[in-house]
C-alpha cells in the first residue's frame, strides 16, 4: 500500500517539467522497435508465475524474491522523490502502424514518462533470474529460458522507449543492494561449501 501511495504521488504530483531528463549516446544507437512491447508486457506474467510457483513450491525463494521487489521499490521510490527523472524517447511518429504499435501506443497513454531511473523493469527482471538460478529443483532449460526472458525484458524497456540505458545501469547497483540483503545468507553458505 504505501509503495502505491509513493508511486500514486511520483506520477501524479511531480510536474513532468520538474523532472531531469534522463539521456545516454547509446539510446540513439537503439531505434525504436514494437516487436519488445511482447517481453515488455510479458514482465508481468514473469512476476505472478514466479510468485505463484515459489509460493507452493519454495517458500524461502519466495521471501528472497519479495524482499528483493521491496528493496527496489523502496530505493527507487526515494531516487525518483529525491531526484525527480523522465525520459523524452518516445517517439513522435512510429515507424510502422500496426497491432503492436496501437498498443504501444496505449502503453504511453497509461504510463507517463517520470520514475525511470532506476528502471524497476530491469530490477525485477534482475531479481527474478537471480532467485531462478537459485531454485534447485528447477530444470536447466527452465532457468536459461527466464535468464533468456529476463534478458529480453531489459532490452525491451530501451526499444520501445520506455527507459533509458542509463535507467538500466542504474537499476545495477539498486539490484546488487537487494541482492545482499534478500539472499545474504544463501551466498555465504555457498562460499562456504
Amino acid at each position: 500500500m504505501v509503495y502505491f501511495l509513493l508511486f500514486f504521488l511520483t506520477e501524479n504530483f511531480i510536474p513532468v517539467e520538474n523532472c531531469t531528463p534522463v539521456h545516454s549516446f547509446i539510446d540513439d544507437l537503439i531505434p525504436f522497435c514494437e516487436w519488445f512491447l511482447i517481453p515488455y508486457f510479458g514482465w508481468y506474467l514473469l512476476i505472478i508465475f514466479s510468485l505463484v510457483y515459489f509460493a507452493l513450491y519454495n517458500v524461502d525463494n519466495f521471501k528472497r524474491l519479495q524482499i528483493f521487489i521491496i528493496v527496489t521499490q523502496i530505493v527507487a521510490m526515494i531516487i525518483y522523490i529525491a531526484f525527480p527523472n523522465r525520459q523524452d524517447l518516445r517517439p513522435v511518429v512510429f515507424p510502422r502502424d500496426n497491432f503492436l504499435t496501437d498498443c504501444t501506443k496505449l502503453l504511453y497513454s497509461l504510463d507517463t514518462n517520470t520514475g525511470v531511473c532506476p528502471s524497476l523493469h530491469c530490477a525485477y527482471s534482475i531479481g527474478i533470474a537471480s532467485v531462478w538460478l537459485k531454485e534447485h529443483d528447477a530444470s536447466k532449460l527452465l532457468k536459461w529460458f527466464i535468464v533468456l526472458f529476463c534478458i529480453s525484458v531489459c532490452l525491451s524497456t530501451m526499444f520501445v522507449k520506455q527507459h533509458s540505458a542509463l535507467d538500466f545501469f542504474a537499476a545495477l547497483p539498486v539490484c546488487l543492494l537487494a541482492e545482499i540483503i534478500a539472499c545474504g545468507s544463501d551466498w555465504k553458505n555457498r562460499i562456504k561449501k
